[in-house]
């Protein structure tokens, strides 16, 4: 096995095995996955393929209601790490089948095998030969699928997503038993199975499902008495620990084996026991079942996980009820009449199908009376020819329930409008299932299992889309039908329509209809053929809606970011955000929008190319709502940055922010994640210039703070052509300081001079005052960092003059607080003290945390030199707290340096390692850079004093491995 950290490349095949520890191999070496956090969080994408995961969704998946200290800032180091791990030398996404998209991460399952779908086509195979009549086949089969299991499932890998899988697989896993031991049991071999359900029933003690097998198998070899005490066994442990009896399964078998009935133990279905007739002015000939369940789709692809819970065990006391709840065209048809048909043979009584077609375009639904009237024809409880009982809804259902009370059957009920149309059909009989589908979430319907259906995932979509266009074809043409399927939005309906079209056309080109499909204009209209049309299904939803609701969905379309919250949405119709809370939540129970996590939703794309669609046909919504949600995103930008709610003299004001300070206006931006840019960039393109321009510098500060770089040029560079468009001329030379200021903390000196030479040239010419305060403190800054303190000496004084004449306090202390760093390099201490104590001073009073830890940093910085470790200990401590709580990185780790020497200089060496480590990751698996090397080489001195040789000589190979600075750093 590789060492910790070690890259594994050019060895083969990634192979994954979740069915007990999380394992990984490439060909034949195994991999370390690293700490358990790691293995969560590549548990979270592994067993998502295909789908794209926010990073809040898998902070909330890895830690649950205890994130770490950083948040959601962790999960690109452990991304980082991961790629590392299992793909090419160097870490980076390419190669990885870990894959960066907006909003999240995606794995990328092309190239990598894992158990859990080997399990699902073992499964899948097993059960085809039972309902083949195959038995020996499907025990078979059932036998390789769990030999795949090598203990708990995820065993020891922490967090909710896990535990979930856990129980989840543990299930499969348990029915996988069960069903391969009923097989068993129907082909004489109970001795195999008794050794299997003994473990296993002293392990699940109220599965009483388990307990009726057992009995089964006893039976079968003579062992009646001991049959008899399982149920007896059973039977107290129910009433004593829950007070209740056995269900009537055990109770069944429990009868069988008291009057040796072959028939039930053997496995055949049990006679239903329901009373003859009522008299004979009452009793019909006894009707031959009915099977009204509609042919089934070709290729139906994938939901084996959806198809367990709606086959799952019922009570038999009762009548079931399982929904399922989902958009137009994911198909929840297809699902249940597949549930339905495999199950139809436990159901003597017949099969039965309701449309009521609750979101037809052009049809209206259909009414209660007149489908009990049919489904009494369908029980024979109204002959042919009969007047059936009168147009009383209350009536008509108390005669469905008599005529059903003792029978067995299913019923489904597709395309339900709302529960008050399903209420009255549904049947008494104990024992009956109903499967019921709808767009709604019905709430007002009990049902025991409800299932929200997303559309399928890649994998699913790709094998559906190439069943219907014949054939896996050329690797390109692969790489087509892939790209096909996710224009689709993975929507069953939407591949159905694309591959009838394509073969009905079959000079169409799998890539032209991609080409055809990537034009957002076009893309509802391809989808469509003869009567099936998917902006049709998304249009009777819409129209179904009160005006108030369609006007929220039509503006969810225009939202500039993937996900969106409820400030969002508030500020796009101009509500409060609670009724945008409440306009969300209907729309999500409709199933036009989708829940991500609690608190953010998202519109499915084929819905959002849809809202896009409809609202533009409304020009004042789309001016409101682009006015309202640009002005949001710049108010949080500009609440959140540390130059404070003042330090912008135009545009909107900064307080005026729906946020309580710059913490919650950073989280709500950090929830946002690296869609920023695309912000930005959407409010270019859209010609909201000024929105744009203010965005961009509103952000520099909270980019920068968290080492994004990058992202921080890449904004600017999205409006700098536009600039001269912007009614707000200040933004001429802003940009160009903001710009200045990213390539200077890159280290780019001469980018910086030459953005900042610019920035103040324009300035002066403006007589912007404030502009060439920043413009000129900037470039001292980078005067200093560049080794020329006599120029920045002069730089920094100028600006600090002229920040002190405009009344800007931030730029005041900024600009003070780096003349004392240029005194402190000169060796003038007396003088830097002074400038780092009027900093915090100032600082203090106007509460910018950032600016007050850089300043304690210098000022803790200065007394260790000046060998006053105890005050320097303070002061730094107070800076590594401000420093982690704005989400600085660099800062906090730079601090954290410092104070690990102090403390080493007050003999506190346990306490100096602790800083150390924590410097250390919170700098993590970036690429190398100084300040990286700087604290690997002292935590490698640290250990030398402490005699950890082998440590301390690790640290100083690493550092001086890592020692070149990249560009890029923090980015």
């Amino acid at each position: 096995m590789p060492s910790k950290g070690q890259l594994v490349t050019g060895c083969g095949r990634l192979r994954f095995a979740v069915l007990g520890p999380l394992r990984a191999w490439c060909g034949d070496v195994r991999l370390d996955l690293g700490p358990v956090r790691q293995q969560a969080l590549l548990a979270a994408l592994l067993l998502r393929p295909g789908v794209t995961v926010s990073r809040q969704q898998l902070l909330d998946g890895v830690w649950g209601p205890e994130p770490p200290g950083t948040g959601a800032k962790v999960i690109p180091v452990y991304v980082h790490q991961l790629r590392r791990r299992l793909g090419p030398e160097g870490g980076g996404p390419s190669g990885s089948p870990i894959v960066t998209e907006r909003g999240g991460y995606r794995f990328d399952p092309r190239d990598v095998s894992t158990d859990v779908a080997r399990l699902r086509e073992i499964l899948a195979e097993a059960r085809a030969a039972r309902d083949s009549g195959d038995l020996a086949a499907a025990v078979s089969a059932w036998s390789r699928a769990l030999e795949l299991f090598h203990g708990d499932p995820l065993a020891a890998v922490p967090g909710p997503f896990a535990e979930a899988e856990r129980l989840r697989l543990a299930e499969l896993r348990l029915a996988s038993v069960h069903d391969k031991a009923e097989c068993q049991l129907r082909l004489g071999r109970h001795s195999e199975v008794v050794g299997e359900l003994f473990a296993l029933s002293e392990t699940h003690p109220h599965n009483e499902s388990l307990a009726a097998l057992l009995m089964r198998a006893l039976y079968a070899g003579n062992r009646q008495a001991d049959a008899l005490s399982v149920f007896a066994k059973v039977r107290r442990r129910l009433v004593a620990e829950q007070g209740t009896e056995p269900g009537g399964e055990l109770r069944r078998v429990h009868e069988a084996v008291l009057r040796a009935d072959e028939t039930v133990l053997a496995g055949a279905s049990p006679p239903t026991g329901r009373p003859r007739g009522r008299g004979p002015a009452t009793v019909r000939p006894r009707r031959r079942a009915r099977d009204e369940l509609p042919v089934e789709v070709s290729g139906f692809t994938g939901r084996s996980e959806e198809l367990e819970v709606l086959l799952g065990p019922a009570d038999e006391r009762v009548v079931t009820v399982r929904a399922v709840e989902g958009m137009a065209g994911v198909g929840k048809t297809a699902l249940v009449v597949r549930a339905a048909r495999a199950m139809r043979d436990r159901f003597p009584d017949g099969c039965l199908f309701v449309d009521l077609r609750g979101h037809r375009e052009g049809c209206e639904a259909a009414v209660p009376q007149r489908v009990l009237h049919r489904l009494l024809r369908a029980v024979g409880e109204i002959g042919e020819g009969e007047d059936g009982p009168a147009d009383d809804l209350d009536g008509l259902t108390a005669s469905w329930r008599a005529a059903t009370a003792a029978l067995r059957l299913i019923l489904v009920v597709d395309d339900a409008p709302a529960a008050g149309q399903v209420l009255p059909l549904l049947p008494a009989g104990p024992g009956s299932v109903v499967l019921v589908t709808s767009r709604q979430r019905l709430t007002g319907l009990d049902a025991d299992r409800r299932i929200s259906l997303a559309p399928l995932d890649m994998e699913e979509a790709v094998a559906l889309l190439t069943h219907a266009v014949g054939g896996p074809g050329s690797a390109p043409e692969r790489a087509a039908v892939r790209e096909l399927a996710r224009l689709c939005d993975r929507l069953p309906l939407a591949l159905r329509i694309v591959g009838a079209r394509m073969q009905n056309r079959p000079l169409w080109a799998v890539r032209r209809m991609t080409a055809r499909l990537a034009d957002d204009e076009h893309r509802l209209a391809v989808l469509a053929a003869e009567d099936r049309s998917v902006e049709a299904a998304f249009r009777v939803s819409y129209e179904q809606l009160p005006e108030a609701e369609r006007r929220a969905f039509r503006v969810l379309g225009l939202s500039p970011t993937v996900e969106f919250e409820r400030l969002a949405v508030a500020a796009m119709l101009g509500i409060t955000p609670s009724d945008a809370e409440v306009v969300l939540e209907r729309l999500v129970e409709v199933s036009l929008v989708q829940q991500t996590v609690t608190g953010r939703y998202r519109l499915h794309d084929l819905v959002a190319v849809y809202a896009r669609r409809v609202v533009a046909a409304y020009p004042a919504d789309v001016a409101a709502a682009r006015t309202g949600v640009f002005r949001l995103y710049v108010l949080a930008a500009r609440r959140a940055s540390d130059w404070g709610p003042f330090a912008f003299p135009t545009g909107p004001r900064a307080d005026t922010a729906p946020f309580a300070g710059w913490e919650e206006a950073s989280a709500w931006l950090d929830a946002v994640g690296g869609e920023l840019v695309d912000v930005v960039a959407r409010a270019a393109a859209v010609g909201h210039v000024d929105d744009a321009c203010r965005l961009a510098e509103g952000l520099c500060d909270y980019l920068t703070r968290q080492g994004r770089y990058h992202e921080c040029r890449a904004a600017v560079e999205k409006v700098l052509p536009l600039v001269d468009q912007a009614t707000d001329r200040r933004m001429v030379s802003e940009l160009r300081t903001c710009m200045g200021i990213a390539h200077g903390l890159q280290g780019h000196y001469d980018e910086a001079r030459r953005w900042l030479g610019d920035a103040l040239e324009i300035s002066r010419r403006t007589g912007d005052v404030v502009e060439q305060a920043r413009a000129l403190g900037s470039l001292g800054i980078f005067a200093n960092a560049a080794g020329e303190p006599a120029e920045a000496a002069a730089l920094l004084s100028a600006s600090a003059d002229l920040a002190r004449g405009a009344d800007d306090d931030w730029l005041t202390v900024m600009y003070l607080s780096n003349v004392g760093a240029v005194h402190h390099q000169t060796g003038r201490l007396e003088k830097a003290q002074e400038c780092y104590e009027a900093s915090v001073g100032i600082a203090e009073r106007i509460g910018r945390p950032r600016i007050l830890s850089k300043t304690l940093f210098r000022l803790g910085t200065l007394r260790l030199d000046r060998g006053r470790y105890a005050e320097a200990a303070d002061a730094l401590g107070r800076a590594a707290g401000l420093a982690e709580r704005v989400g600085d990185i660099p800062l906090f780790a730079a601090v954290l340096g410092r104070l690990a020497t102090a403390e080493e200089c007050l003999g506190d060496l346990s306490r100096a390692a602790e800083s150390h480590a924590r410097a250390l990751a919170a700098v993590g698996e970036r690429p190398g850079t100084a300040l990286k090397a700087e604290i690997r080489n002292r935590l490698g001195w640290h250990q030398a004093e402490t005699e950890d040789l082998a440590r301390a000589r690790d640290r100083f190979e690493r550092a001086v491995a890592r020692s070149r600075p990249a560009s890029g750093e923090f980015a």
